[in-house]
């Protein structure tokens, strides 16, 4: 069994940028720059056989390259079930076009649909039973997000390992948008 997801990393210097705003939350648990992605596709834990099918199926999706730009702050979950705060990313057709692609694709390969509607964003936090006045001051503050905007050529499929110290990632396939 493996775990995955299909993502668009972060460029380096919008990683920066979002780094630069990794404070004043506190018991906070700050993601690390190789951990900034915006999820296409949460498909969690597969089999080898249906990894390799998922794989199959994403290699068959482009669309060409997308312009994306961050913009906004939020978090997910209410009062004391906040669970993460995030950066959101600025309406963009051809994003919801790609993510449609991977969900597709995961029904293909014999995964259950997704129930939730697609939040595009990038996870900067996951907290545990926080102060909402801290979460919402932290939001109020970095809610005028705004990045460049950055030129999108791929995504990739990753897996999602656990340790002590949290999940990390690692790319498994990437695809190119052509």
């Amino acid at each position: 069994m493996i775990r995955l997801f299909t993502a668009i990393s972060v460029p380096e210097d919008i990683a920066q940028e979002l780094l630069a705003r990794q404070d004043r939350l506190p018991g906070a648990r700050w993601r690390p720059q190789e951990a900034l992605h915006i999820t296409l596709k949460f498909v969690g834990e597969v089999a080898e056989n249906v990894a390799a099918d998922l794989d199959a199926e994403f290699t068959t999706l482009g669309g060409g390259p997308l312009e994306l730009q961050l913009q906004g702050a939020g978090a997910f979950g209410e009062g004391a079930e906040i669970h993460a705060v995030w950066a959101g990313v600025a309406e963009n057709e051809g994003l919801k076009h790609l993510a449609r692609g991977c969900e597709i694709g995961a029904r293909r390969a014999g995964l259950k649909p997704e129930i939730r509607t697609y939040k595009p964003h990038v996870t900067l936090a996951y907290l545990r039973r926080p102060n909402p006045a801290d979460v919402a001051a932290w939001i109020q503050e970095n809610n005028l997000l705004r990045s460049t905007p950055f030129r999108v050529t791929s995504f990739g499929l990753y897996s999602s390992w656990q340790s002590e110290a949290g999940s990390w990632y690692r790319l498994e396939r990437e695809y190119p948008l052509i």
